[in-house]
């Protein structure tokens, strides 16, 4: 089976079949006999991308009164008959729901891992990923991570910067630098996380539009669980075989990494790395695009604070993590209570479902002035959007860097970036993941 080395340069047509799978025209999916469906704009219609725009005056209005509340599981706050489609559980009516809205509330959830299990995700997540990360507590947890992280290690890192990272996003803006215009998201945040998790991966380059599509089936489960089983099954099949290749000829990639990691004689299995492998795309590469889009959007509709940043670069840091809190790409993750407990004073009884509100939590006007602001300009504060506590998330390292790249090459490479004067303004939009559709921008 044939490997990306690190610093092979992606051809011009794989660039643009993956940049096609961004177009909401494309019907190219890899189904012969169901041309006409496409998981990107399904699950960006399912997500309330387009429909829901800003839902933080709303959270504001809840969190002033509740900074924990109880109400149905599933309650959105998207426009009454919108086709927003929401992931539907058979709870029972016994089974008491919460959201929690305050930065306190949020974060007391997510320290206690013993108090606030994660193995709900099992019930939701478990059929499509396996036994994955997402549903384990401690003690299996700890195990699990502490062999997956050695894939992610300060040298990788440092490795993937220097001879991964900004290779794929200068080959992104390779195509479109000499245009004076263009579509940031389209162009560079979409495809460039994935072809880094694609690289990192040693993964054949004609196979990424396949695997992104059948990852962003996986997380359609919600409304297409015959679909995201589907895509799961083949994923699996898929990586087994190459699972087996680097068990025989290791090679310098992630997944030789995780094949070869031990932690207290404990190894991973092949399921293991398998589940583990299927999240990391929808994991890494769907929370990326919308975390570096969100903040390119941030910076672009504040000019002023643009500019500050293109006269200091030391300001990168302190945007990045702005705009993190301000918008993070994803506003909801979920916990059940093992034990009768109490959160700001909510009684919560043992089997409750926590619906924990990230977003919510990072607008807390107990925390931070003018919370609705982007402004990367305020004193620094710990913010949620990458969780918090033992499930804190893995690949937050790669995220920072790989936005970081991204970022500073847009400025070194597209001379006074700036809105499209003659373009359809943008906007922030999405009910869970959320994202800008487009980022028109033209440069000198």
């Amino acid at each position: 089976m044939s490997t990306v080395e690190p610093n092979e340069p992606a051809d011009e047509s794989f660039v643009d079949a993956l940049g096609g799978l961004f177009d909401p025209r494309s019907q190219r999916n890899g189904h012969g006999d169901d041309a006409d469906y496409d998981p990107f704009e399904e699950f960006n219609r399912s997500a309330g991308i387009g429909v829901v725009e800003n839902p933080y005056p709303m959270f504001a209005l809840v969190r002033a009164d509740y900074p924990i509340k109880r109400e149905d599981f599933g309650e959105m706050m998207v426009p009454e008959d919108a086709d927003v489609d929401l992931l539907s559980l058979d709870l029972g009516e016994e089974v008491a729901v919460f959201t929690a809205y305050g930065f306190d509330a949020v974060q007391q959830v997510l320290k206690d891992g013993e108090t606030f299990s994660s193995a709900g995700y099992a019930d939701i997540m478990g059929p499509v990923f396996g036994h994955s990360i997402l549903e384990m507590d401690e003690p299996e947890h700890h195990t699990y991570r502490g062999l997956v992280q050695q894939a992610f290690s300060r040298k990788a890192m440092e490795t993937w910067e220097r001879d991964l990272v900004r290779g794929v996003v200068d080959e992104s803006l390779d195509e479109i630098v000499d245009d004076k215009r263009g579509d940031l998201v389209r162009s560079l945040t979409f495809p460039f996380p994935v072809l880094v998790i694609a690289r990192m991966l040693g993964l054949p380059r004609e196979d990424l539009p396949t695997f992104h599509r059948q990852a962003v089936e996986m997380i359609s489960a919600g409304f297409e669980f015959d679909r995201a089983i589907g895509a799961s099954n083949a994923l699996f099949d898929y990586f087994s075989a190459i699972i087996a290749e680097r068990r025989k000829h290791p090679f310098d990639d992630v997944i030789s990494v995780l094949v070869q990691a031990e932690l207290d004689g404990e190894r991973l299995d092949d399921a293991q790395i398998c589940s583990f492998l299927r999240l990391l795309l929808p994991a890494g590469a769907e929370t990326t695009y919308r975390s570096s889009s969100n903040l390119l959007y941030g910076l672009l509709t504040n000019p002023d604070q643009l500019d500050a940043l293109r006269a200091d670069r030391t300001l990168l840091t302190q945007a990045i993590e702005e705009g993190l809190r301000w918008e993070p790409p994803l506003l909801g993750i979920m916990r059940t209570a093992t034990c009768d407990t109490e959160i700001e004073g909510m009684k919560i009884p043992a089997g409750s479902v926590v619906a924990v509100n990230l977003g919510s939590a990072n607008h807390d006007e107990r925390y931070w002035d003018n919370a609705e602001d982007f402004d990367i300009f305020r004193t620094p504060r710990q913010h949620i959007a990458f969780a918090w506590g033992p499930h804190m998330c893995l690949g937050l390292h790669l995220a920072r860097m790989e936005t970081r790249v991204a970022l500073t090459q847009v400025l070194d490479r597209l001379p006074n970036v700036r809105l499209d004067p003659d373009a359809e303004a943008p906007f922030i939009t999405g009910a869970v993941f959320r994202a800008p559709n487009a980022l028109p921008v033209v440069w000198d």
